[in-house]
């Protein structure tokens, strides 16, 4: 592969302006398709699901209904000591309902003509059912809906909303500009050069511009949700900064041997370009291997997000080397650009990689306990983990939603904001009828339930639905058990009256969501540490270091996840990062962590142990090739590490609370992976097993394909008498 790769790049190095031309044509054509292509419908399915099944009976049944159709709660409160019914109130109440009309709307709710008022008279909602979908909402149906409380609000009434009408795509925070001039410094810091560092931006930018207009192209057709572009950007943001600067420093390396710069971008491209291929390829078998939970969405998102890890690895191995031809030496750092020779002293004296590593050689049982167990430490929280979906109570206390959510909650109870719907399938019974009271009568007795409506029937007699509220709220365990017991006895009561009970709605969703996602966690985890475990030792032709890469990545990512439960569950430190409402953590959290961690976590450690395999197989002994190792690639990891923070980092201030939780995950989880584990327990674990690190089989060692990440062929090839003379090579122009 080395041989290959060094091809490639002083090809891409030759012929860099068709190279660039391509890119840049490849970034038009994307830009085009996603301009002009329409909006995606964001459908929501978890197949195998109770909850879905019941969605798809309706659907086949009660067609009319659209029970995945937008709604929207206007909720009311008259001022204190007034009833809501007052006749100032009640007109002010008729005039905002009035206004809420609209060639999208199916129907509005009079809180007058129905159950609509609380107990106490002060408070009233009105519901509005719409004929579309909340992503398919106009913008002057969303601008009607905004406007119509201020009719109210004029009036002395308390007016908010709530509901999926008012969902719209999540707001960026101004942090995610920080994060990339932070890359920005620390590329400058990195390189001393201005147009080093700008090189990994601007093809991280075309990488990703490029992936995410592709996104957006196929949106519509492949039903993509609004999160998956968002996702993408955030890790083709981080890997493509990333594999740009291991490729630039390690030409930086080689011109500083005296190599000429086709040489050097080829030689670049064949052994850190390596590392890049595999890095890239453990990332994208984590985030693919997201289909394995079989939720369309995840999958989406997963398979999305790895499509612009890939086109970053592609970036990194053709576009950067053509863009370091038209750079010339302004490349290199000044210091060096105005020297006569190749500064080699610089090499000479220990740099802070070098001093670091024979620090942990010569304690390293100290740096592995310390590691050890500050990690564990750490990931205490996470044995308080609690998952759910977010829903309106999780939303910060100045949203209309959150209002809207804590007036309803006053008025009719907590559990009113997460009804359940049950659905009657009474197609096979003798007496439709008396199979659906049965089921009500059932219900009611049940605990934790606070009003249980009548069945309302389709219009062929054999399908109703029964709406049940319970006392707690949606988010409570108290719900979630009465889910269960619904489950349980409902569907007992149901069955000898002849007939099918299923329980969904928001709430049922959620229950189901989440347990989908933790019996789908060991297989999914099995799955891609297995087959990157595989990969890692075609690699680094060992047994060893692939399974400390994977048992460091367990510690990080537990430690990750108990960062997360204080923060955004305990509330430790929330303020700083925003977090206004704690609450369970998102279901999904978990299952996404260990893809996208893993996948990022074994960047550091291709990167950095592919060098020390490097130096130990050009003869250096096993606590050299450690030193080696630090030596050349401490200072690029670090680099890469401090990136990957401040891109993710930068997603903390968006709107949305799961990219706000996945920004922060993934940021911290990287801190621990790059700093904790590849930093200091790998070089311990190193330094304890010796050669013992890199034994592989016989048996083994021939099966394994030979990729020769190390270079060590692609060094031999270059010493032969063929490679001396390169008689097609164009003349290079510094």
């Amino acid at each position: 592969m080395a041989t290959f790769l060094y091809k490639l790049g002083r090809l891409a190095f030759r012929r860099r302006w068709y190279v660039a031309l391509t890119w840049v044509l490849l970034l038009v054509l994307a830009g085009a398709g996603a301009a002009t292509a329409s909006k995606a419908t964001d459908n929501f399915s978890i197949p195998g699901t109770e909850a879905q099944r019941a969605f798809d009976l309706l659907e086949k049944r009660m067609p009319d209904m659209k029970a995945d159709a937008a709604t929207a709660r206007i909720v009311f409160k008259a001022p204190g000591g007034q009833k809501i019914t007052d006749p100032g109130n009640k007109a002010a109440v008729d005039k905002v309902v009035g206004a809420l009309g609209g060639p999208q709307v199916a129907a509005v709710a009079d809180p007058f003509a129905g159950d609509g008022v609380s107990k106490n008279g002060d408070i009233a909602y009105a519901s509005v059912t719409y004929k579309v979908k909340a992503n398919e909402l106009t913008d002057d149906t969303r601008d009607k809906l905004k406007a119509a409380p201020d009719a109210g609000r004029d009036a002395g009434l308390t007016v908010e909303t709530g509901g999926s009408a008012l969902q719209a795509m999540p707001e960026g925070g101004s942090t995610e500009i920080i994060g990339i001039a932070i890359s920005a410094v620390v590329l400058l810091i990195t390189f001393g050069s201005l147009v080093a560092a700008g090189l990994p931006l601007l093809t991280a930018i075309i990488g990703v511009g490029i992936g995410v207009s592709s996104i957006a192209a196929v949106a519509s057709a492949l039903d993509l949700g609004n999160n998956t572009a968002t996702l993408a950007t955030m890790i083709g943001l981080a890997v493509g900064i990333d594999y740009a600067l291991f490729i630039v420093s390690r030409y930086r390396a080689e011109i500083a041997e005296g190599r000429e710069r086709e040489d050097a971008a080829g030689r670049a491209v064949g052994t850190a370009g390596s590392a890049v291929v595999f890095a890239g390829l453990t990332v994208v078998i984590a985030l693919a291997g997201l289909a394995v939970v079989n939720i369309p969405m995840l999958t989406k998102m997963g398979v999305a997000a790895a499509f612009t890890v890939a086109i970053a690895v592609l970036i990194a191995l053709t576009l950067i080397p053509a863009l370091l031809g038209f750079a010339g030496r302004k490349v290199l750092a000044r210091k060096v650009r105005k020297a006569e020779g190749t500064d080699v002293s610089a090499e000479q004296k220990p740099n802070m990689g070098t001093r670091w590593a024979r620090l942990v050689l010569r304690r390293p049982v100290v740096v592995l306990l310390a590691g050890v167990l500050g990690l564990g430490a750490i990931a205490v929280p996470a044995g308080s983990l609690m998952l759910g979906l977010p829903d309106e109570g999780s939303q910060p206390q100045s949203t209309t939603q959150r209002k809207a959510y804590d007036l309803l909650s006053e008025g009719f109870g907590p559990g009113f904001n997460g009804p359940l719907m049950l659905v009657v399938d009474a197609a096979h019974s003798k007496d439709h009828q008396a199979a659906a009271e049965s089921v009500v009568n059932t219900v009611k007795g049940l605990d934790d339930v606070a009003v249980v409506t009548p069945a309302h029937f389709n219009e062929a007699g054999d399908t109703a639905i029964i709406t049940v509220v319970p006392k707690s709220k949606p988010s409570g365990s108290e719900t979630e058990d009465l889910v269960h017991a619904i489950r349980d006895k409902g569907r007992a009561a149901g069955s000898e009256a002849g007939a099918e009970v299923l329980v969904t709605g928001t709430t049922a969703v959620n229950i189901d969501v989440s347990q989908k996602l933790n019996d789908a966690l060991l297989p999914y985890l099995a799955l891609v540490v297995g087959l990157a475990f595989l990969l890692l030792m075609v690699v680094f032709r060992s047994v060893l270091v692939p399974l400390k890469a994977a048992l460091g990545f367990l510690l990080s990512v537990v430690a990750a996840l108990g960062a997360v439960v204080a923060v955004f569950q305990w509330g430790w430190l929330g303020g700083l990062f925003g977090v206004e409402e704690t609450g369970p953590i998102m279901s999904m959290m978990p299952i996404f962590m260990v893809g996208v961690v893993f996948g990022l976590a074994m960047d550091y450690e291709v990167f950095l142990v592919t060098r020390m395999r490097e130096a130990y197989v050009h003869g250096e002994r096993p606590g050299e090739a450690v030193v080696t190792g630090f030596r050349h690639g401490a200072r690029v990891v670090t680099a890469a590490a401090v990136i990957m923070i401040s891109v993710f980092a930068g997603f903390i201030g968006s709107s949305e609370p799961m990219i706000k939780m996945i920004g922060f995950g993934l940021a911290i989880a990287v801190f621990f992976d790059a700093f904790v584990v590849r930093m200091a327990i790998v070089p311990a674990v190193l330094a304890l097993l010796g050669r013992s690190a890199w034994w592989l089989p016989g048996w083994l060692a021939k099966a394994l394909p030979n990729v020769d990440v190390e270079g060590e062929g692609l060094q031999k090839s270059l010493k032969a008498p063929a490679a001396e003379s390169d008689e097609d090579r164009e003349p290079v122009r510094v």
